[in-house]
């Protein structure tokens, strides 16, 4: 009886927690509840990802070309989703990056040296070369990965993942209300045309 009372308890809890999320058009989910957005006044688009995830990677080329030619109301989010402690690895190296200004600099190298170098780049001294030979200096480097901004970051990370009931990735959240992946969409192709269509959708209901 009381494990079956422990049971109940821990199935309560998880739906207090857990968003739930139902299937309402073709290719997406709605969040429900949805969730706030850091940008009122935008359509918030925020990509999970992981280096490590041939997916993630096999997804860049749509979705660099979408970036393009985004609409000016889109607030774009890169946010690398954690659910273990080797996705915490690559997810430190990307808040470093942004803490030093150099996304932009690394991030597709980055890829390119997990998915098709097989680089690990996993403790500081690999990932202090790394940023060294893109043309960060070591001190700054070693500062941004212990620092407080990038260990907050970190503590976030899993939580921030789990309130979108997102349980793997690339997976696209379209202004705190809907979920796109590669499952729901079919295509790469296709997320990004559910992303235009409810970002349409936002637009024209503010």
């Amino acid at each position: 009886m009381l494990k079956k009372l422990a049971r109940y308890s821990l199935f309560i809890l998880l739906v207090a927690i857990t968003p739930w999320v139902y299937a309402e058009g073709p290719g997406y989910e709605v969040l429900n509840p949805p969730q706030p957005t850091q940008h009122a006044d935008k359509i918030e688009v925020i990509e999970f990802f992981w280096y490590g995830c041939p997916h993630c990677y096999a997804f860049e080329p749509e979705l660099n070309k979408w970036l393009k030619s985004k609409p000016a109301n889109v607030e774009f989010i890169r946010q690398p989703a954690v659910f273990s402690e080797a996705w915490g690895k690559h997810a430190r190296a990307y808040f470093v990056a942004e803490a030093l200004g150099v996304v932009d600099k690394i991030h597709a190298d980055f890829f390119d040296a997990i998915q098709n170098k097989k680089q690990k780049l996993e403790t500081e001294d690999e990932l202090a070369v790394f940023f060294t030979e893109h043309g960060v200096k070591e001190s700054d480097f070693r500062e941004a990965f212990s620092s407080f901004a990038v260990d907050s970051k970190m503590r976030q990370a899993p939580a921030i993942a789990a309130k979108y009931g997102l349980t793997g990735v690339p997976a696209i959240i379209i202004n705190g209300k809907y979920v796109t992946n590669g499952p729901l969409a079919g295509t790469h192709e296709k997320m990004i045309e559910v992303m235009n269509l409810l970002i349409k959708q936002e637009s024209n209901a503010k």
